[in-house]
């Protein structure tokens, strides 16, 4: 019963299977092999778009990092939700790799931004010298609440950001989850929303460890490729990435893992408001949800075997806060999470406090 998060568990087999079939032979290093070089076809494919560039990593915040330092000058703004990875989980790479630029985080709840918060924060800044300049927004993609920006939400937010002159990335780590859930495709909700710079993340959903930088404006990936390597994340051994992104989207994959993944967080999530003292702090919309429950239940739940984390968040739905006596807590599911796994922590959970 371990719903720590989607990153504690294994690789899926045709990932796994994929790596062991192309690690045979001698095939040219530093992404020169023919399963890299593909790679670029196969995403053009599968977002409808003919001029993307594509460069493998093997770490989300490398992903983010590299992303954000083509958009982003030394002297510039970066703004973000407060919550938001980039701000608050990836040890100031963001930072590091932009030389110095600035994370700004906004509230909103559910880890959004709002248009309207948007707007008149980009509004209300000085043009002056003494002010950074804003040049880039970034958006996760689900949020760290677990919530997804709709398609509309996403165009709202990157007509502002585009009107104000910035760039839109967005922190897909899980893109998969957050496509499943909207029920969209991958285009709809990247470059014909408006987004610059997808971080598409796979590690989350089965790979090994795989992400993808993937650039809908040319201009934008002039110098990835270089800051990739100077930054040491071009692997010599390549192929080894491509082999995973390859097996991941190879018969939509990657789509199952995710629905697998929401599904078993939409059957704990039914389970769980069942349950007497029990709320959700927000709808359950990926593979993330976050109970608030009797610190009792909580208790016993890690005396019988759970594995979970605490949660905090200054994102809650207005009105809504802890009580004397919670605590929220956060659960995730992944594509190998099983459906006994879900009844048995929900039937502790019953026996608890049924």
């Amino acid at each position: 019963m371990n719903f720590a998060s989607d990153n504690v568990v294994g690789a899926s087999a045709p990932i796994l299977e994929a790596i062991v079939r192309h690690n045979g032979g001698a095939m040219p290093a530093y992404g020169a092999d023919p399963l890299t070089l593909g790679l670029t076809p196969r995403f053009r494919t599968l977002f409808d778009h003919s001029d993307l560039a594509v460069f493998p990593v093997a770490t989300g915040t490398a992903a983010n990092a590299l992303a954000l330092s083509v958009m982003v000058p030394p002297f510039g703004l970066c703004v973000c939700h407060e919550e938001a990875h980039v701000m608050e989980d990836e040890c100031g790479a963001p930072e590091f790799y932009t030389h110095g630029a600035k994370l700004h985080g906004l509230p909103g709840a559910g880890g959004k931004i709002a248009t309207e918060t948007l707007d008149t924060f980009l509004s209300g800044l000085t043009r002056h010298v003494k002010q950074m300049p804003p040049r880039a927004l970034t958006l996760s993609q689900l949020t760290e609440s677990g919530q997804a920006y709709t398609v509309e939400e996403i165009s709202g937010l990157s007509r502002i950001a585009q009107d104000h002159g910035l760039a839109v990335h967005m922190d897909g780590a899980r893109f998969a989850n957050a496509l499943q859930a909207l029920g969209c495709s991958p285009a709809e909700m990247t470059w014909r929303a408006g987004i610059d710079i997808l971080s598409f993340g796979a590690s989350k959903n089965g790979a090994l460890a795989a992400e993808a930088i993937v650039v809908f404006r040319p201009e934008l990936a002039e110098t990835l490729e270089f800051r990739r390597k100077r930054a040491g994340h071009i692997l010599s051994k390549g192929r080894f990435l491509a082999a995973q992104l390859d097996a991941y989207l190879t018969d939509d994959h990657w789509l199952a893992n995710a629905a697998h993944a929401n599904r078993m967080a939409a059957r704990l999530a039914a389970g769980l408001s069942e349950i007497s003292g029990v709320r959700l702090a927000w709808p359950v919309q990926g593979n993330e949800l976050f109970p608030i429950l009797p610190v009792r239940l909580d208790a016993a739940l890690r005396r019988g075997g759970a594995v979970y984390y605490d949660w905090t968040s200054r994102s809650l739905p207005a009105g809504e806060r802890l009580r004397e006596g919670e605590r929220m807590i956060r659960l995730i599911t992944a594509f190998s999470t099983s459906e006994a796994e879900v009844e048995e922590f929900l039937e502790l959970a019953r026996r608890i406090h049924g």
